[in-house]
């Protein structure tokens, strides 16, 4: 039985094969297919849905419904049988559809109430495409070998979809990776950006999804197996002095590559008539459709090795590897699922944007995005399966949206907001080396945050009068293993060189939640970004911040030295941490090292409780930042990486506004040094409250200087003050509405 069924599977397809092979158009072509399958299968009614949009499915082709419904019948997501299908991604078989969960009756295809129900998923990699039905007037459910059979068939249609096959009239059957696109995502850095598509991983495009000869097909299986599984072993060979943990991934890759039931599973698709390639791809499709239901992170990370593994495979058997031929574009904005901060460094300034599937706000690829000043987007769903290299592409960094392919008009109004943009900085740089000076006589510092030493020069060219946070984790990222302490060393003094005698604050190691280095033992906790991270990994590992203050120390080579110690939640950390630095200083002079002329030790104020640290505190300490990044999302308990809930509340809310007032008088009773160091400092209107609350140093991304110290050089920061004390008395919840209607009435 099963090896007729395989007969008849193979028979089908290359029926299937021939019908591809005719000058039919694209409505004929599907016609053709429905009734080859209706006929194949012994059913009364074959029907193929396809996505319109995102929510909406259209009837495209149908044998034995009224052929009147077709391009006219649709149904939302989840809607029906067929929307179920669609919405949960798995198949539906039942003998008794009218009974079965979510059934509906759809009048106008002219169908009777057919008893028996088979819907499959039409995916590519994870991508809906649509629904393939087969319906009978008999009540069966059927078999196991029928519902493979067709689930062949829908990996087959999927190819043909994606290849344009059936290109014709209606959205839903026009040409994919050709239509203008919206991707919204979250923003990872700010800024403007227009260029072509460069992905990171180019797709793999299987233009032979029939196999003429199932043999010759096997074969070429069982080699591109065997070149892969000595690909995993050499990696194996060149790890093996390596970390354990590294050593553990490599070892889950083996384990799959010599997976028998992987195998067994491909050697089924390709018996019942699959090429090698579409054999991987319908497995590596049923896998990431599993990932998206599972929440455990270790299966996942595990169905993301063998997702990763069947790429491996499929360039393998293409011979679409890394070199695929392909040019970069001049203007390459940089497409990916996500990218670890090495090869993203490795790309450089060269990219004008990047756009990814997944990745954080905090991630390793954000972090150096800013320091590259390069706009990024991050949570952009699906961008992956829909964007092609060389497609125009737009990135608003500002909104968090990415337009791929667009249409004239967003073309238009981009390019002008381009070159407002552009007009404005031109503007910026005729005050580049005037104070930020406000109109009622009150000098407020302005310096940016750095990461690397491209950086540097932006102190100059952005004005910049030092550097308010140099992140010193970027150079223990982008490692396979710890930097040594001499590199580090002559990095630090690399850095002061090219600061040319400005402030320069280092702070510490700043590891943990989202930042981890390849190196460390992964720490699993339910929530990371309260968890292990910053100074007290610092404190638990004294061994890491010892060797990096010794780095500092040299590298000062008698000149100013500037420290600030991360997430420091209570006194007694910042203490323990100070004496950690004095005792190094002390083993730095009996070794004989020229110490720092100076040395200001001081700490970032992130978490609500050391704002409420003792006077003692306030008095020991040589200045303060504010980092207001995680400082929001811990005073608001809202997640600066869930968007449902991070654009809820306004950093000029009231409630945050006073307290950052409240940190302020603190440091003035003490003569504390205070600054506000985030994205928040970089918005001319924050930037602007901030001031007017008692600010005088912020600290911000470069491209935000000019912007900033425009609007305060315009402002009187008394009336501002009078704006918000007025609002507060009022009882509004943010003061944005009121400082936006007075700085409208000031021009």
């Amino acid at each position: 039985m099963a090896e007729r069924l395989e007969s008849e599977s193979r028979k089908l397809l290359g029926r299937l094969r021939d019908a591809m092979a005719g000058l039919a158009a694209g409505q004929e072509r599907l016609d053709e297919i429905t009734s080859l399958i209706a006929e194949s299968m012994d059913c009364d009614v074959c029907s193929i849905y396809l996505f319109r949009d995102a929510e909406t499915l259209e009837l495209c082709a149908t044998k034995g419904l009224n052929k009147e419904a077709v391009h006219k019948t649709r149904m939302k997501l989840g809607e029906g049988l067929v929307g179920r299908v669609a919405k949960q991604r798995t198949i539906v078989n039942t003998p008794d559809a009218p009974q079965a969960k979510g059934f509906r009756y759809m009048p106008e295809t002219g169908e009777e109430v057919f008893s028996s129900f088979l819907g499959i998923p039409i995916q590519r990699l994870g991508d809906a495409l649509g629904v393939l039905v087969v319906q009978s007037r008999a009540a069966r459910e059927f078999s196991a070998d029928a519902v493979y059979a067709l689930e062949v068939v829908a990996m087959v249609l999927a190819e043909m979809t994606e290849l344009g096959a059936f290109v014709g009239e209606g959205a839903a059957m026009s040409a994919r990776h050709s239509q203008p696109a919206m991707f919204p995502g979250t923003v990872g850095q700010e800024g403007a950006a227009e260029g072509h598509v460069w992905l990171h991983e180019p797709r793999v495009v299987v233009t032979n999804p029939i196999a003429d000869d199932p043999v010759r097909e096997a074969e070429r299986l069982d080699e591109a197996v065997e070149e892969l599984r000595v690909g995993v072993d050499k990696m194996m060979q060149i790890a093996g002095g390596q970390d354990k943990d590294q050593r553990q991934v490599l070892e889950a890759y083996r384990m799959f590559a010599n997976s028998k039931g992987w195998m067994r599973r491909m050697q089924e698709d390709i018996a019942n008539g699959l090429s090698a390639e579409a054999a991987v791809e319908k497995e590596q499709s049923t896998a990431r459709a599993r990932m998206s239901q599972i929440t455990d992170g270790y299966l996942r990370e595990r169905l993301s090795d063998l997702d990763d593994l069947s790429n491996r495979l499929l360039r393998i058997l293409t011979g679409q590897g890394a070199d695929t031929g392909a040019e970069m574009p001049d203007d390459p904005i940089l497409i990916a699922r996500n990218i670890g901060p090495a090869e993203l460094l490795e790309y450089g300034r060269k990219l004008k944007g990047i756009v990814l599937e997944e990745g954080s706000v905090g991630s390793h690829a954000a972090v150096v995005a800013r320091a590259l000043a390069i706009p990024l987007i991050v949570h952009a769903q699906r961008i992956t399966t829909e964007a092609l290299n060389g497609d125009h592409i737009m990135v608003d960094g500002e909104q968090g949206i990415a337009h791929l392919r667009p249409d004239e008009s967003v073309v238009s109004a981009f390019r002008d907001k381009i070159a407002m943009l552009a007009a404005a900085q031109e503007r910026y740089a005729s005050i580049r080396e005037k104070p930020a000076l406000t109109q009622d006589g009150f000098t407020v510092a302005l310096n940016m945050n750095a990461g690397l030493m491209a950086d540097l020069p932006s102190l100059v060219s952005s004005g910049a009068e030092g550097v308010g946070l140099f992140r010193t984790e970027l150079q223990f990222l982008v490692r396979n293993q710890m930097p040594r302490r001499s590199e580090l060393v002559a990095l630090y003094a690399r850095v002061l060189d090219a600061a040319q005698g400005k402030r320069v604050v280092f702070r510490t190691l700043d590891i943990g939640s989202d930042k981890v280095l390849p190196y460390m033992k992964p720490n699993e906790e339910p929530n990371p970004a309260l968890g292990w991270r910053a100074i007290r990994v610092g404190l638990d590992k004294p061994g890491i911040m010892r060797m990096q203050l010794q780095a500092l120390i040299r590298a000062a080579n008698g000149r100013p030295l500037t420290v600030m110690f991360p997430f420091v939640a209570q006194m007694e950390e910042y203490t323990e941490a100070r004496r950690l630095m004095d005792k190094t200083v002390a083993a730095e002079a009996r070794l004989g090292h020229i110490l720092p002329e100076t040395i200001e030790i001081g700490a970032m104020l992130e978490t609500p409780s050391l704002a409420f640290a003792p006077n003692k505190f306030f008095e020991n300490v040589d200045f303060l930042s504010i980092g207001g990044n995680d400082l929001k999302q811990f005073f608001f308990a809202a997640d600066r990486e869930n968007e449902r809930v991070r654009r809820r509340y306004d950093t000029l809310n009231v409630s945050f506004l006073s307290f950052v007032e409240r940190i302020v008088e603190r440091c003035e009773a003490t003569g504390t040094p205070v600054s506000f160091c985030g994205e928040d400092a970089g918005r001319p209107v924050e930037a602007l409250c901030f001031a007017a609350m008692g600010l005088r140093s912020l600290s911000m991304r470069p491209a935000s200087i000019g912007p900033v110290k425009n609007l305060l050089r315009r402002s009187d920061l008394g009336q501002v003050r009078k704006v918000i004390a007025d609002a507060r008395h009022r009882g509004e919840m943010s003061v944005r509405p009121a400082v936006m209607e007075w700085l409208r009435g000031q021009g």
